[in-house]
């Protein structure tokens, strides 16, 4: 099958033999007449290949041709970028050389003398050679094509080139026919079912293709799942089933905070942590491991999930569900044939059925037949149809031949068929993924930087949004899907990934460490695009078993190995356009590298003058920059360099970059000691630039000169065009002029981080900007003028954010006449001031469209005057905020929009408010409430409210680590109260209005010893929690009994758990369990549980999930 690629890459090469710089330098060294006849032969080759795709399907002899035409197509290609590569070499020479008085010399001599150097000699007998042999082997081809009867300029079907239309339809049909399996599925994972444990598994099991991943997708994208379940989390597995992998990928999944582990039981540690009694849901997608002590190994942590979690497992195996003790195995069907018509008619045609195509609609079930009703198989051929309504070409399509091969693979013929109705270049960038592991997810800029490198997009300025198209391309007919867990990437379905490899063919390999590979040189001998996965310490011996000379590709998925084994792997490399290492540690960039002379991706770096994208994004151990970046003249990609003393880079060496582009960090910025260097680093030539972050080291030492260092960043001016600046540790004494001047109209985000300077610049001109951030900036003490201007200022920001300011006492702002600006952040949505311990004087006018406020570690000055700043409020929080003993009325009547209220670490703080009747006629919209660790807490209100008067719309409340709390009244709407290690609070009680009983349908008490549940101010007789669903009591140190004597009514209490309460025994009270419950999980009392106690009998126990 590798006719995917050359074609594509014949039409490549005729583009390059073109070149003026090329020719000129073949002819400078005799081989023109060469080049000039593989001219004139490639396209009568590239006039027989539309035959030759038909036939090679299944004339093993084309096949054998085309195999042997697309080998030396690639040593064409090696040839011609060799080629290029020194002319590009030697008319850098010539430059370098032009601006020296030898060169000035030189111009009187004639070009015959001197070009003459030993090493231009040595190149012309050398390509001369290699010429010959492949002009020897093309004519070959050409000779042979007659006997294979291969026919010119075959006319292709114009399917194939046929432009896919979009449509909305491709997302609503993601559903068809499955609307009863997600019915039944949403059944199982939201109900409480019997169970003997708290995580219980339900497998989908079905054929590939037939859906499997799409209806999991569907169920874990669904509201309901959201808000059933604490959290979620997807992991692809496929065919590898390593447990540390694994576990690894869904401890991030699940929001791991960063941590890296390097083996399994810190993690595993880790990850019950994170699910510890919490109702989680997680999807092990593909799954084919049939070894039971691995899938043991891996539920390990995974058991001590909050009764209800689920693990949705997808497989093809039944043998798989049965090994992972799934509850239910929930068989997947194909299609219906009515369901399957309508879904291949939504991709074909464009609509649910065949009624205004009439005459196309026995094709159409003639095609879902063929596919057997599978719906990616269906999805597939339908977008190969899309906007074509010629039945010869259905009927053409339908009685392909390709419906007949039987290679032995499970590849479906549809997707064979979607494949081969492809244009050439898209069957090259789809084949080049099979370098993909199964459920590999991918970045699209990624992707598009590789094809590039390869030379598979046509040479122009605009080969990335060519990239971007024909990655769309392959998108919208299903050869590539999004990934559940980043909008951002992507991935190929296992049978994709399958037809890929197939259609690649012996060009393309994906190596794992495990195979024997000692008797497959021959079979790996045209090999040029290799991925490597390394699966031990010693795999690499294996690898430096091969023949690798010849790769244009090696993806290494490697393991951290001493640099000379990595130095003496690219030694090796002499032709590859794309090398990327991941999971190997370096902190210098290998010498070797500088002989990949093709490498499109330290002294000999300079060497890699075709070099277009260096990403070091990703390289926390690389503190150097590598020598000769400076002459890379092509580079588009460098997200960050080292500045350093001496022989290292100097930020001069930036000056030739003028292509950059995208993100650029630079380091060391302390080192520049000279402003003519700065100057020289050409920063404001470079357009392409969004994102620009300058730092300077943060010890402030002897060395540091402020003078020197505002003149460096005076000479740093970027170009205009900048959208993102970060500014960090410069010691000068001011900003320069252009940090805040007008011409930066698409600057949307700034940083000022750790500068030494007195004052901020002005800023308050910047049109576009949106986000302000100023940190640790100690020697500001006041702000003012600064930020706004008199009039218009800020007209874009949204969010400001100040922190760390030791120094800072005073923000006023005035329009210049002694009063104060009416509104000097028209768009500001968020203003948050951190560690501000100084500051004491707020005057800045009203912030109307404020709407978050967030205050930590200031006094109550601030907080009071930030309050009054705008009634449009929504979310407050304070943290440790000194001086603020509880809120007073007229702070709470700015907050009758407030929606959510935090206030954590005020350890001054005695009420949240001093009267009661006043915080719930202010806070008329506050739906949620939390308070941590404010140590001297006594009750929400200094003065209670009479009878009646609650916060109507508060719903969620939380007291945690308030240890002086000694009693709440909740209000009569909350629905969810968590009150916990609130050691001296003894009353807890429930407002109810009119005998109606509290809507409060989950209640966690833990780590409240002295707590007393009871109503007010119903009697008990008349009292009851009957919407309590959810009741947990959790380390109650001296609770002896469970408090049940409003049990019974207790009626739609469904869950309850009463967990570390040693001075418990296992006497609960028989007969007074509520009616509904399903759920009990009692852990570690004070006795044990006796099997046959009267008690359990009581429980329902066919609704006990768990008991221990």
């Amino acid at each position: 099958m590798a006719e995917i690629a050359v074609t594509a890459v014949i039409t490549v090469l005729c583009e390059k033999l073109i070149s003026g710089d090329l020719m000129k330098l073949a002819g400078s060294e005799g081989i023109d007449s060469q080049l000039k006849k593989w001219k004139n032969t490639l396209p009568l080759i590239q006039a027989v290949l539309a035959d030759a795709s038909q036939k090679h399907i299944t004339d093993k002899a084309v096949q054998l041709w085309v195999n042997n035409l697309q080998d030396l197509a690639y040593d064409i290609d090696d040839v011609l970028d060799d080629l290029a590569t020194e002319a590009i070499r030697r008319n850098l020479n010539k430059e370098a050389l032009a601006s020296t008085s030898t060169g000035k010399l030189l111009k009187f001599f004639p070009n015959c003398c001197t070009n003459f150097t030993p090493h231009n000699f040595m190149y012309g007998r050398k390509m001369s050679s290699k010429l010959d042999e492949i002009t020897t082997k093309l004519c070959d081809l050409v000779d042979q094509r007659k006997g294979l009867g291969l026919n010119v300029n075959v006319e292709r079907s114009n399917i194939t080139e046929r432009r896919l239309e979009q449509t909305s339809l491709v997302v609503e049909s993601k559903i068809m026919g499955r609307e009863g399996d997600k019915v039944a599925l949403m059944g199982k994972l939201l109900r409480n079912e019997e169970c003997d444990q708290n995580v219980s598994i339900v497998s989908i099991v079905g054929m590939g293709g037939i859906g499997k991943t799409t209806l999991a997708k569907l169920l874990y994208n669904e509201q309901e799942v959201k808000d059933h379940f604490e959290l979620r989390a997807w992991v692809c597995i496929s065919e590898e089933f390593d447990v540390f992998n694994i576990s690894n990928a869904i401890f991030e999944a699940l929001g791991g905070d960063n941590k890296r582990f390097s083996n399994l039981d810190p993690l595993h540690v880790a990850l019950k942590e994170k699910l510890s009694k919490k109702r989680f849901m997680l999807v092990l997608d593909d799954v084919w491991n049939e070894d039971h002590s691995k899938w043991e190994l891996l539920q390990s942590p995974l058991l001590v999930g909050a009764p209800g979690s689920r693990i949705i497992v997808t497989t093809r195996s039944t043998m798989v569900a049965s090994l992972m003790d799934s509850e239910e195995s929930y068989g997947l069907d194909v299609l219906s044939n009515e369901d399957a018509l309508s879904l291949f008619s939504q991709h074909a045609v464009g609509e649910k059925n065949f009624e205004k195509h009439p005459t196309l609609k026995s094709l159409g079930e003639g095609m879902v037949q063929k596919c057997g009703r599978l719906p990616l198989a269906l999805k597939a051929l339908g977008r190969v149809l899309k906007g074509n309504r010629n039945g010869d070409e259905w009927e053409k399509l339908l009685k392909s031949e390709i419906w007949d091969i039987d290679d032995g693979s499970e590849i479906l013929p549809a997707l064979r068929l979607s494949y081969y109705h492809l244009p050439p270049h898209l069957k090259q960038l789809f084949a080049y993924c099979s370098l993909f592991p199964k459920d590999t997810e991918f970045k699209k800029n990624e992707l598009v930087l590789m094809w590039m490198a390869e030379g598979f997009l046509s040479q122009s300025k605009s080969m990335e949004r060519l990239g971007h198209h024909y990655f769309e391309e392959l998108l919208s007919r299903s050869f590539f899907q999004q990934s559940t867990n980043d909008e951002f990437e992507y991935t190929m379905h296992d049978l994709m990934n399958d037809l890929a490899t197939s259609v690649a063919g012996e060009f393309f390999c994906r190596l794992d460490g495990e195979m024997d590979v000692s008797d497959t040189n021959e079979v790996f001998e045209k090999l040029r695009h290799l991925t490597f996965i390394a699966s031990s310490s010693g795999s690499y011996r294996k690898l430096k078993q091969l023949q690798t000379t010849r790769l244009h590709t090696f993806l290494g998925i490697l393991i951290s190995e001493s640099d000379y084994v990595y130095d003496e792997l690219i030694h090796k490399l002499q032709f590859v356009r794309v090398l990327a290492l991941t999971g190997i540690t370096i902190t210098e960039v290998p010498n070797s590298i500088g002989s990949l002379k093709h490498l499109r991706l330290p002294k000999s770096f300079a060497k890699l003058i075709n070099l277009r994208h260096l990403d070091i994004s990703k390289t926390p151990n690389l503190k150097k920059t590598p020598l000769g970046i400076g002459g890379l003249t092509s580079l588009q990609t460098l997200p960050k360099v080292f500045i350093e003393e001496g022989n290292g880079f100097k930020i001069s060496n930036l000056k030739g970059l003028s292509d950059l582009q995208g993100r650029l960090s630079i380091k060391g910025l302390d080192t520049v000691k000279n402003s003519i260097e700065a100057k020289d680093a050409h920063l404001h030539q470079k357009k392409g630039l969004d994102v620009l972050k300058m730092e300077w080291s943060d010890v402030f030492d002897d060395s540091r000169n402020e003078m020197i260092e505002y003149e460096v960043l005076k000479e740093l001016r970027p170009h205009p065009k900048l959208k993102k600046l970060k500014i960090f540790n410069n010691n000068g004494m001011r900003f320069p002029t252009w940090v805040g001047d007008p011409s930066f109209d698409q600057l949307t985000e700034l940083k000022l981080c750790g500068c030494r300077s007195t004052y901020l610049p002005t800023l308050g001109h910047l049109c576009s900007l949106k986000k302000l951030v100023v940190e640790r900036m100690n020697e500001v003490k006041t702000v003012g003028f600064e930020l706004p201007a008199p009039t218009n200022s800020f007209p874009s920001l949204q969010v400001l954010e100040f922190g760390h300011m030791q120094g800072w006492q005073r923000w006023s702002i005035n329009s210049g006449d002694g009063h104060e600006t009416p509104t000097s952040f028209p768009r500001l949505h968020k203003l948050s001031i951190k560690c501000c311990p100084e500051l004491d004087e707020v005057s800045i006018g009203l912030i109307p469209s404020l709407q978050v406020l967030h205050i930590e570690e200031c006094s109550k000055v601030v907080l009071r005057s930030l309050v009054g700043l705008s009634s449009s409020l929504v979310r407050l929080k304070m943290v440790n905020v000194k001086g603020l003993t509880q809120l007073h009325g007229e702070e709470l009547m700015h907050l009758r929009a407030l929606e959510e209220l935090h206030i954590p670490r005020c350890d001054e703080l005695r009420y949240l408010w001093e009267r009661e009747s006043e915080a719930c006629k202010s806070l008329v919209s506050l739906q949620k409430l939390e308070v941590w660790n404010c140590k001297n807490l006594v009750s929400s209100a200094e003065k209670v409210a009479n009878v009646g008067i609650s916060m109507e719309s508060l719903k969620s409340v939380e007291f945690h680590d308030c240890e002086t709390l000694e009693s709440y009244n909740c209000p009569n709407s909350v629905e969810r109260l968590v009150i916990s290690s609130c050691a001296s609070i003894s009353s807890l009680t429930f407002s109810a209005v009119q005998e109606q009983p509290s809507p409060l349908t989950e209640l966690i008490v833990g780590d409240c010893d002295n707590i007393k549940l009871q109503p007010k101010p119903i009697p008990a007789k008349d009292f009851s929690l009957s919407r309590l669903t959810s009741f947990d009591i959790i380390s109650w140190k001296n609770l002896k009994s469970i408090p049940y004597e409003h049990f019974q009514s207790l009626t739609s209490l469904e869950d309850m758990i009463i967990q570390d309460c040693p001075s418990m025994d296992y006497s609960f009270p028989c007969g007074v369990w509520p009616p509904n419950l399903r759920m009990l999980s009692i852990g570690d009392l004070n006795k044990p549980i006796r099997k046959g106690a009267r008690w359990i009998e009581a429980v329902y126990m066919t609704s006990v999930r768990q008991i221990s």
